[in-house]
């Protein structure tokens, strides 16, 4: 770890079969105050025994200090640095013979925040991307101007509407960002459920990464 990059030399956990043996991979990024173990306790859930699963660990716990809403300069260089260090993942996978198609993004909370802004920032067809209580990253009134298309990526955005942590109109202004993109958007808002994930959630999820 070094202060320009606090997140760099963290472990990356991995379970499922090496790349080479893999229908697909899948970078999940766990939320604030949790681990990569937590994230990875979704795997079984959501995906057959060919799928790699790829979780890393962010420095204290915590992908960035301060609110997802915040500017986004205050929470750097934390943030960049977690976003990097999905990009060299995606790197080193893609390295091994899985293409970006063949990869999911996945988060929960701080996490699906993370997974969201990351392919927004780097558009272009993944196997899915997937917000589990989580929007775009910035402050109210951001703007979207991300560049490229996300080609027809099945993206699935799952919130309740009285989340303490994620306001619902970020969620679908998250949507509507990703549909201008180009991908397909699933959009599932909850009533009453607060900060957790259900169990439809984990069907579409696995609907997603089951499919051939």
């Amino acid at each position: 770890m070094t202060q320009a990059d606090p997140h760099a030399g963290q472990p990356v956990l991995r379970i499922g079969p090496p790349l080479a043996q893999a229908r697909l991979a899948v970078i999940a990024i766990h939320g604030r105050g949790a681990s990569a173990e937590d994230i990875l306790g979704l795997a079984g859930e959501v995906a057959a025994g060919d799928v790699a699963f790829f979780a890393p660990q962010a420095a204290g716990a915590s992908w960035y200090p301060y609110s997802f809403l915040s500017p986004i300069a205050r929470n750097e260089p934390f943030l960049s640095s977690a976003l990097h260090l999905i990009a060299t993942l995606l790197d080193d996978i893609a390295a091994s013979g899985v293409p970006a198609e063949r990869v999911g993004l996945m988060g929960f909370s701080q996490g699906a925040c993370l997974s969201l802004e990351f392919a927004a920032r780097h558009a272009r067809r993944y196997r899915a991307v997937v917000g589990l209580s989580g929007g775009l990253i910035g402050p109210p009134g951001s703007p979207r101007d991300y560049v490229g298309t996300m080609e027809g990526t099945p993206v699935f955005l799952g919130c309740s509407d009285i989340d303490p942590h994620i306001p619902l109109e970020r969620v679908h202004e998250s949507a509507e960002v990703f549909q201008r993109m180009g991908a397909g958007v699933d959009e599932r808002i909850y009533p009453r459920m607060g900060h957790t994930i259900n169990g439809d959630e984990l069907q579409a999820v696995q609907a997603l990464f089951l499919k051939p």
